[in-house]
C-alpha cells in the first residue's frame, strides 16, 4: 500500500498544485526532496571555454537557472551587459524572470509559448543578423544547436551551470522509508545510486518522467511501476492518480 511518496522536485510554489489534491484524495504523504541541484560554473571554469559574452548580441534562455547563472557570471567577470542586448526565452514566465536582474522595459525581450525552442525559432529567424549565445547545463544534447543550424543562425552554446547530486545527510539516509520514489531526470537516478549504493527496491514503487529517465532507471536495474508521459496520461500527476486508484482496487 502506498502511504509515503518522495517526489524528487522542489516543493510546488502554488497551493493549487495537483500533488496536494492527490495527497488529500488518497491520504498519502508527499515529501518534496530534489535529488539533484544546480551549481553555477566558477568564472575560472567559464573562462576556460574561451567565450566572450560581449561578442554576442542576443542571449537564448531556456530556464531560470540559465538566467541566474548568466547574470551571476557576467557580474563575476565584470562584464557590463549592453543596454541593447536582446533576450529570447522559451516561455513568458522565464522572460519575466529577467526583471530580477535588468529593467525589463528597456530591454528587447522575446518569448515563445510552448517552452520548446522550436516555438521560438520563427522569432529568432526574424532577427537573423543577431549573434546568439545559448547558456546551458553540462547535461545537454545537440538538439538546440542543430535547430539553429537548420535556420542558418549564428550561434554558440556554452556551459554556465552544472547538475550535481544533492547529497542526503546521514540522518536522511537513516529515515529513508518511502513506498514510492518519483524521478524526473537521469541525474536523479544517478543521485539515488550514489547516495544509496546498496539500494534494494523490494516493494518500493518507482515512477519516472520522460524516456531518458525511464532508460536510466532500467539501466540501473530498477523496476518501473509508472512511466509518464503516456498518450492517456501526459502528466506525472495524472499517471500517479491512475496508479493509486488501481492500487485501491
Amino acid at each position: 500500500m502506498i502511504k509515503k511518496i518522495l517526489v524528487s522536485q522542489p516543493k510546488p510554489s502554488s497551493e493549487k498544485s495537483p500533488y496536494y489534491d492527490i495527497a488529500t484524495k488518497f491520504g498519502v504523504e508527499l515529501v518534496f526532496r530534489p535529488f539533484i541541484k544546480v551549481e553555477g560554473l566558477t568564472a575560472k571554469d567559464f573562462r576556460a571555454q574561451k567565450v566572450n559574452i560581449l561578442d554576442y548580441t542576443a542571449i537564448v534562455f531556456t530556464s531560470r537557472h540559465a538566467i541566474d547563472n548568466f547574470f551571476t557570471l557576467a557580474k563575476e567577470l565584470r562584464v557590463a551587459i549592453p543596454e541593447d542586448m536582446k533576450y529570447f526565452c522559451v516561455t513568458e514566465t522565464i522572460s519575466l524572470y529577467i526583471q530580477k536582474y535588468v529593467q525589463y522595459r528597456k530591454r528587447k525581450v522575446f518569448f515563445g509559448t510552448t517552452g520548446k525552442i522550436d516555438d521560438l525559432l520563427p522569432t529568432m529567424v526574424k532577427h537573423k543578423t543577431e549573434k546568439y549565445l545559448v547558456p546551458m547545463s553540462d547535461v545537454h544534447n545537440d538538439s538546440i544547436a542543430r535547430l539553429l543550424d537548420s535556420k542558418k543562425l549564428q550561434h554558440h552554446e556554452c556551459v554556465m551551470y552544472r547538475t550535481v547530486s544533492n547529497d542526503f545527510t546521514p540522518e536522511e539516509v537513516k529515515t529513508f522509508d518511502y513506498d514510492m520514489l518519483i524521478f524526473f531526470s537521469p541525474s536523479g537516478i544517478e543521485s539515488l545510486t550514489k547516495n544509496f549504493p546498496n539500494f534494494q527496491q523490494g516493494d518500493i514503487a518507482i515512477a519516472t518522467f520522460g524516456p531518458t529517465t525511464a532508460k536510466a532507471a532500467k539501466d540501473a536495474g530498477l523496476r518501473l511501476d509508472i512511466e509518464a508521459p503516456s498518450e492517456k496520461y501526459p502528466s506525472m500527476t495524472g499517471a500517479l492518480q491512475h496508479y493509486l486508484l488501481e492500487q485501491q482496487g
